[in-house]
């Protein structure tokens, strides 16, 4: 089988989709090969780029192999102002590249003039015509040499995010117009969220052979073999190229549980697509992680990335008793656990460096309201007793819920300030109300962004803030506060959380 991790996203860590996936079929004997067609299409792009004539793109076109180098050694993230300007103009060569397509193009984005990622007749047009995407020179030489040397009777490609929808469909039409009977297998991230949206219908039959919801381990063994173990297989790296990810050496991802253990916060896209929480129990996910660390060698990864919606205490406790022999981040939920200052110093001394916290809101009603299910005085309590133990956090707020108003916000606004010290980062995001929220019926709701993939409604909010003025107290307000600006100022451009953790 070949399985695909497609272009635009992030290029800082191997993915973890289809290392998952790899790992359940050669546990079953079956081979697969690894593509991660996101890094390698980013750096053909970057190989022979399109330069403007301006200052900044000459500049970024000639120090572009030593920036893409700087990258990947540690020395560069000891100094932000140059790791700023790096970062920049790299992206200013893919921007510039980007634009002679028509399209906007980044380190972290792709998005076509006039083509919606949320419109399956866009979608399907992209397949119909995939020369006209920007990766079609890359995707129509690597995809055939490939095929050819690894013969796969099968094709997985794993869509998470919507700046890969476009590329997905282009790479789709040049599969079926070059390989008709190739069997294309489409899962991930955004295809789950499509399959359990209330509106699904399947627009993509007479081009996806299969469509595959959550987790795909068994579905695509048992479309292969038709023999299943339900036994959990440790996820497989190899295959990717480990050493050219844009981060300071080997960023891990792993994933110890699907879905979240809390899943009542209403806002939450978890909730409204009814995912369950499955998780590995703490002792495999220990073992996993040594097995993981020796198969690679001779690489020694640099961090270990979490990517479960929160980190189990249970899985905080073992590794506080028993260290990964790696530093390591993700995401957690604010707990007594974290407000325990013994424990809080045992985990810096697992390779906790960083924890990233959905705090959503300074204002005790709201929180309520979300049925977040924690308390203030607990999360200042956490700030502060997280920041005396050494672990950095990187904060998300959420503004513009149903029950949140311009009072509100600024009682968020007077929490940060009042607790900046102990905030290292903050993310800023304003509410997008899942088609499925309970929340839905309760409000007056029209179309959000045109499409009938949508997974988000608009909404006349109770209180009458809309998103312009959500919008205009940020930027005017709330950013400008010199204690928050700080903070924002030390956010690692376009990277943000996923290069965070080496500047603490």
């Amino acid at each position: 089988m070949l399985l695909i991790h497609p272009p635009a996203a992030k290029a800082c860590e191997p993915p973890a989709g289809i290392a998952r996936l790899a790992g359940t079929l050669r546990g079953h004997g079956l081979d697969c090969t690894l593509l991660d067609a996101n890094l390698e299409g980013q750096l053909f792009l970057l190989a022979a780029p399109s330069l403007g004539t301006d200052t900044w793109s000459l500049r970024a076109g000639r120090n572009l192999k030593d920036n893409l180098a700087a990258l990947r050694t540690p020395e560069l993230y000891q100094n932000p102002s140059r790791y700023r300007r790096a970062v920049a103009d790299v992206n200013r060569v893919l921007e510039q590249t980007g634009k002679r397509h028509h399209l906007t193009l980044s380190l972290a984005n792709y998005q076509e003039q006039g083509v919606s990622p949320l419109s399956s007749a866009d979608l399907l047009q992209a397949a119909e015509n995939p020369k006209a995407n920007i990766f079609f020179p890359y995707f129509a030489a690597r995809l055939p040499t490939l095929i050819e040397e690894t013969r796969p009777t099968l094709v997985g490609i794993s869509l998470n995010y919507l700046s890969q929808a476009p590329t997905t469909f282009a790479m789709v039409g040049f599969l079926k117009k070059r390989y008709p009977g190739l069997p294309v297998v489409l899962g991930g991230g955004l295809v789950t969220s499509w399959l359990r949206s209330p509106s699904w219908s399947n627009p993509f039959a007479g081009l996806i052979d299969h469509c595959l919801a959550g987790p795909g381990e068994e579905a695509l063994v048992r479309l292969l073999s038709g023999d299943f173990s339900p036994r959990l297989q440790t996820p497989s790296y190899l295959g990717l190229p480990l050493a050219e990810y844009l981060a300071p050496g080997l960023i891990l991802p792993y994933a110890a549980s699907s879905g979240c253990y809390w899943n009542r916060c209403l806002f939450c896209p978890e909730k409204a697509e009814g995912n369950p929480y499955l998780q590995i129990p703490p002792a495999t996910v220990l073992a996993d992680i040594a097995s993981l660390k020796a198969a690679i060698q001779p690489i020694q990864p640099t961090l270990l990335h979490f990517l479960d919606n929160a980190v189990s205490p249970p899985l905080m406790q073992a590794l506080a008793a028993e260290p990964p022999g790696l530093d390591w981040y993700g995401f957690a939920r604010i707990s007594p656990l974290l407000a325990d200052i013994d424990f809080c110093r045992a985990l810096r001394r697992s390779g906790c460096r960083m924890l990233k916290l959905g705090l959503e809101s300074g204002d005790q009603s709201v929180l309520d309201a979300m049925n977040k299910g924690q308390d203030l005085p607990l999360s200042e309590k956490v700030l502060h007793t997280l920041a005396k133990a050494g672990i950095a956090t990187y904060i998300y707020l959420l503004f513009g819920t149903p029950s949140e108003s311009l009072a509100e916000a600024r009682r968020t606004l007077a929490f940060v300030v009042h607790h900046h010290a102990a905030i290292t980062f903050l993310n800023l995001a304003v509410f997008n109300m899942p088609l499925g929220s309970p929340e839905a019926p309760l409000v007056t709701r029209s179309e959000f962004y045109g499409g009938d993939l949508s997974l988000y409604t608009d909404f006349e909010h109770p209180k009458g803030w809309s998103r312009k003025e959500i919008r205009k107290f940020l930027d005017q307000e709330f950013k400008r506060h010199p204690a928050i600006a700080q903070i924002l100022h030390r956010d690692p451009p376009i990277f943000t959380s996923n290069h965070a953790a080496f500047f603490c």
